[in-house]
């Protein structure tokens, strides 16, 4: 944009009745793009997620494979900041996520950065939302592995049978992080 934000539209996918689902569903998505599983010589893929009101559902945007940084070994993308959707009035914008093509790991990065507030409330759904950031990763034996971060509580968490089973917390502003007791990447 003019501004030198970087907009996406939506809804790629959804309704989704559950962030549960929609991670399910922008995993598969989201990693079966070009490049996005191709180990060390892949490229990520980001996107935003969010609520819409009327709905009662959630959806996924666009993607987006605009760097950041010109570093041809980087993997990364832009997270977008805008949505622009015409088919939802206010949607509530949740976060971000993006894929790793040769990691299952948040990085350093991904936990130090967060997208403020990291917890507001909504007048319309009379909720207090946390902001969260998803990350896609699919092995090579094709299953597809979603985690979370949430900014609010600094929680990581696995997507396991269709649950969020907290595996991690995050302990500094550097992004350093630590599994729990028993608790690991892969189930």
């Amino acid at each position: 944009m003019p501004t030198g934000h970087l907009q996406v539209d939506g809804p790629l996918a959804g309704p989704f009745n559950s962030l549960e689902q929609l991670a399910t569903r922008a995993c598969d998505i989201m990693t079966s793009q070009p490049g996005a599983s191709n180990g060390p010589y892949g490229f990520e893929y980001c996107a935003l997620y969010y609520y819409a009101r009327e709905e009662n559902a959630y959806f996924l945007s666009y993607l987006s494979d605009i760097r950041g940084q010109l570093d041809p070994v980087a993997k990364t993308c832009t997270l977008p900041n805008r949505l622009h959707d015409p088919s939802h009035a206010d949607p509530i914008l949740l976060g971000g996520a993006h894929t790793h093509p040769n990691n299952r790991e948040f990085s350093r990065r991904d936990l130090s950065v967060a997208w403020l507030p990291v917890r507001f409330f909504d007048s319309g759904t009379g909720k207090v939302w946390d902001r969260q950031l998803m990350i896609f990763f699919r092995e090579k034996t094709g299953e597809c592995r979603a985690y979370n971060y949430n900014n609010s509580t600094r929680i990581v968490s696995a997507l396991r049978d269709e649950a969020w089973v907290p595996i991690g917390e995050v302990y500094n502003d550097l992004g350093d992080f630590r599994l729990y007791e028993g608790k690991d990447w892969l189930p």
